[in-house]
């Protein structure tokens, strides 16, 4: 799409909804409580070395607060990909050990978008809209990969992309 820009970390991390922050920062605390002050109490044996207990201690903190963030990330990262966020959601916690992250990571569709011309929800890969045949990405004449506005050449095939009938819009961003 012509009005797309790649998303950076500050844009991905705003989807990071501040629930999610409020219980990941709840779930550090509770963790570093738990194995501070509970689980001492239930030794039977000489505690390990100081240093030890707090690499162990802060990384299973920070390993809840993620899981919590991962949730409170998919949640809002779902709806964008036209994905059912409740679902992955669900999935995430039931699975262990941040398998269902993973396989959210693995299986979600690109972003979705919309048709400048009519309105479509249309997937970031088409070339053109389904409804209304709105040229959406610019794409070679002879083999109809993409290519960008500003190339002389197809990347693909050598097609001089001069003599293609570009739509008004590709035409002014190449002259």
């Amino acid at each position: 799409m012509a009005d797309q820009k790649p998303v950076g970390f500050n844009e991905e991390q705003r989807l990071i909804p501040v629930w999610s922050i409020v219980l990941a920062s709840l779930a550090f605390v509770l963790v570093e409580y738990y194995f501070w002050v509970v689980a001492p109490e239930q030794r039977h044996h000489a505690p390990p070395p100081l240093g030890l207990r707090i690499y162990f201690n802060i990384s299973w903190g920070v390993v809840a607060s993620l899981y919590f963030l991962m949730v409170g990330y998919i949640s809002k990262d779902a709806p964008r990909r036209a994905m059912s966020a409740r679902f992955w959601m669900v999935i995430c916690f039931v699975m262990p050990a941040g398998i269902g992250a993973v396989l959210y990571f693995l299986l979600r569709q690109p972003q979705v978008s919309r048709c400048p011309s009519c309105g479509t929800h249309v997937q970031g890969d088409f070339h053109f809209c389904p409804q209304c045949n709105y040229q959406l990405t610019a794409n070679c004449g002879t083999c109809f990969r993409t290519v960008r506005a500003t190339d002389i050449y197809c990347t693909n095939c050598g097609h001089e992309l001069a003599h293609d009938q570009a739509p008004a819009r590709l035409r002014v961003l190449s002259e």
